[in-house]
């Protein structure tokens, strides 16, 4: 039985690595397929589970919106939109999500009724 030497491992390795990664890749563009043209995710305005959640292109106070607001109750959820495509807010930091829809339904779940408290700028 021949032996497999390092190179032929490290290329195994690295094909099978950029397989999951091209396959990662549609999945993640597919989640956020709804956008309003300009590559921002449609705005939104709906109340979920008794709190109201907005969302709308342009807006933001923080430097990591990606020009995009999201509002709990009238107060500002800082969202960030990662280079994958998905978003994280300041209440899930480690959970990504595919649209900051998902990100406020999410914030609002993680607060259980708590207000959101201003994130300050800076």
């Amino acid at each position: 039985m021949p032996q497999l030497s390092r190179r032929r491992a490290l290329t195994a390795a690295a094909g099978a690595a950029a397989g999951v990664s091209l396959t990662a890749v549609p999945a993640a563009r597919a989640a956020d397929a709804r956008h309003d043209g300009h590559g921002s995710p449609e705005a939104f305005d709906e109340v979920y589970k008794g709190r109201r959640i907005q969302g709308r292109s342009g807006g933001g106070s923080g430097h990591h919106h990606g020009g995009y607001a999201v509002y709990v109750d009238g107060v500002e959820l800082h969202v960030m939109r990662n280079a994958d495509g998905s978003w994280i807010s300041v209440v899930g930091h480690y959970d990504p999500v595919a649209t900051p829809r998902a990100a406020a339904r999410a914030a609002v779940d993680e607060l259980q009724g708590a207000r959101l408290v201003p994130f300050p700028a800076g």
